[in-house]
């Protein structure tokens, strides 16, 4: 954590010289005051300054950025991180050379642990509940497409054969995306089954209304 004494006549003078020297604004500081002002003898005899001491408050976000690229270095990579602010969430997208593969892993399950790791980081220095969706090179967008396509193939096995379709386990996100994209079919129903982490969507034929 970095920290600097600053000192001024007022305790507020003192902060103020403190947060230009940090150029950050006080939500981004603990301030902590070593000496108070005295005016001394016949307030002009033994003047004491205000002494405080500001210790900066990392930045959530750019701490999580500084993790992903710590881990992306430990696994040979070099890359860069975007990103992006929403009412709902912080979007950090991961582009650079060499093998990005490596940080998505199969089906998205190494980016799915890191993202979870970057959250932990990140709200570890945040008063607020910080919530940050990780990506590398559009994988979830990819992926979104992919499974929407799947759920649709699935459901014509379903109404073709009338049997049931056991997806493999999948994340909450992905599982949302199955559930979302078949919601309204006319022939089908989604529901899950199974217990974290082998949760899987169920693809199944609706009732017929009597």
């Amino acid at each position: 954590m970095k920290k600097i004494l600053a000192s001024g006549k007022t305790i507020d003078d003192a902060v103020q010289s403190g947060l230009t020297q940090l150029n950050v604004t006080k939500d981004r500081v603990k301030v902590l005051v070593m000496e108070q002002p005295s005016k001394g003898l016949f307030g002009l005899i033994g003047v004491k300054a205000a002494k405080v001491e500001l210790e900066l408050i990392p930045d959530p976000t750019i701490e999580a950025e500084q993790f992903l690229r710590d881990v992306a270095e430990a696994m040979g990579l070099t890359v860069a991180v975007e990103r992006k602010q929403t009412r709902d969430a912080t979007y950090l997208s991961v582009s650079g050379g060499g093998d990005i593969g490596m940080l998505i892993g199969r089906r998205g399950q190494t980016l799915d642990a890191l993202q979870y790791l970057v959250n932990i980081v990140a709200n570890r220095y945040s008063d607020s509940h910080l919530r940050i969706v990780l990506d590398a090179e559009d994988f979830r967008e990819r992926r979104r497409k992919t499974l929407e396509e799947l759920s649709e193939r699935l459901a014509g096995r379903v109404i073709r054969t009338k049997k049931e379709v056991v997806l493999e386990p999948m994340s909450s996100h992905e599982r949302k995306v199955i559930h979302s994209q078949l919601q309204n079919h006319p022939r089908v129903k989604t529901y899950s089954k199974g217990d974290e982490p082998n949760r899987r969507v169920v693809i199944a034929l609706k009732e017929k209304q009597m």
